[in-house]
């Protein structure tokens, strides 16, 4: 083959491949005049989801092709697992441990396609009566928990055997309630303790509390939230959840780039949803409880650490000790994972 007949064969190699990228872009984007496929997102009431907010506010939904038309949030994880059971909703940016709830005891066909942070958790404490994890067990401390089953309920498991507390006198003490009613609880005496979600435990400390302990010296390399979708919009709409798991990853990547920026858009955000949120008997208290940028700022700087990734085996360690402690029936952390739309995020 001389010389011409060989430029001619690379431009055809090359047009074919600018086409074959072309179409692959055009088949992969929506349609002008495309209907498409309506997402119902939901976060739980912490910065938990400062990624999801972050998506949100700045437009990286829409950027990516999504169409969000509804964005629900709910006070804990356990309350938004059961909305994920009823199917009211597609995708969640929820605590892994009432992820893992809903598909092992609720069987909820949901997958984690991407994490969301690490940590997450402190237990908080009124110095004058705890001083030391050894006072939990002094039958006048009480102490406050979200749901049974719920992630500071675990840690707290996870605290009694690291400290060798006797279980039945710290959790025969323990009051369940959602995280506003313990703060609450906290500032009006009614506990001693209050085992929390972030952002609760940095809004504590402003109140004069002490963090005890935090998630990851309770518990190293802890999943904090991850981001589930029904197994139906992975099958019916991969293209979807590849771009929700991309926004996702923005909206951390944001929060790295701009952290200034990202505290203020969160605590926003959270404001706003304050009074949609909260039981009605303690929107009122808490008005004087604001969620600042402060406030989140320190929060993400240290106790939620924004991570997409996900270690299967971490995954695994939180299904084995969830069935130690009889909360759910065990099973394989493959089952519930499918990070292949990590791959290029």
């Amino acid at each position: 083959m001389n010389k011409v007949g060989k430029i001619v064969v690379l431009l055809v190699v090359v047009a074919v491949v600018v086409c074959a990228v072309v179409a692959a872009e055009y088949f992969a984007a929506p349609k002008m005049g495309q209907e498409k496929k309506v997402i119902r997102l939901a976060v739980e009431f912490t910065d938990h989801a400062s990624c999801a907010f972050i998506a949100k506010r700045k437009g990286l939904f829409e950027a990516g092709g999504l169409n969000v038309t509804t964005f629900e949030c709910y006070v804990t994880g356990p309350a938004l697992a059961a909305a994920l059971a009823r199917g009211d909703i597609d995708a969640a940016y929820i605590c892994l441990i009432p992820a893992i709830s809903a598909y092992a005891n609720a069987g909820t066909p949901i997958k984690v396609v991407a994490g969301v942070h690490k940590y997450g958790y402190a237990l908080v404490v009124n110095e004058s009566r705890v001083k030391t994890v050894k006072d939990l067990e002094d039958l006048g401390v009480r102490i406050a928990c979200p749901n049974k089953g719920s992630p500071p309920d675990v840690l707290l498991h996870k605290v009694c055997e690291q400290h060798q507390l006797d279980e039945g006198r710290v959790f025969g003490k323990v009051q369940y309630m959602n995280p506003p009613k313990a703060l609450i609880a906290l500032q009006t005496g009614s506990v001693d303790a209050a085992f929390l979600p972030e952002q609760y435990p940095t809004m504590a400390e402003g109140l004069g509390f002490k963090v005890l302990l935090t998630a990851q010296e309770v518990w190293p390399e802890m999943q904090g939230s991850v981001l589930v979708v029904k197994e139906t919009l992975i099958k019916d709409h991969p293209e979807v959840v590849e771009r929700l798991v991309k926004a996702t990853c923005r909206g951390n990547q944001f929060i790295y780039d701009n952290p200034a920026d990202a505290a203020k858009v969160v605590a926003e955000e959270l404001q706003a949803l304050r009074g949609q949120v909260l039981p009605s008997d303690v929107a009122g208290i808490t008005s004087k409880l604001d969620v600042t940028p402060e406030v989140i700022s320190k929060s993400l700087a240290s106790r939620v650490i924004c991570s997409n990734d996900v270690n299967a085996s971490i995954v695994q360690d939180t299904i084995d000790y969830m069935a130690k402690l009889g909360y759910i029936k065990w099973f394989n952390a493959e089952e519930i994972l499918d990070l292949s739309f990590l791959k290029g995020s």
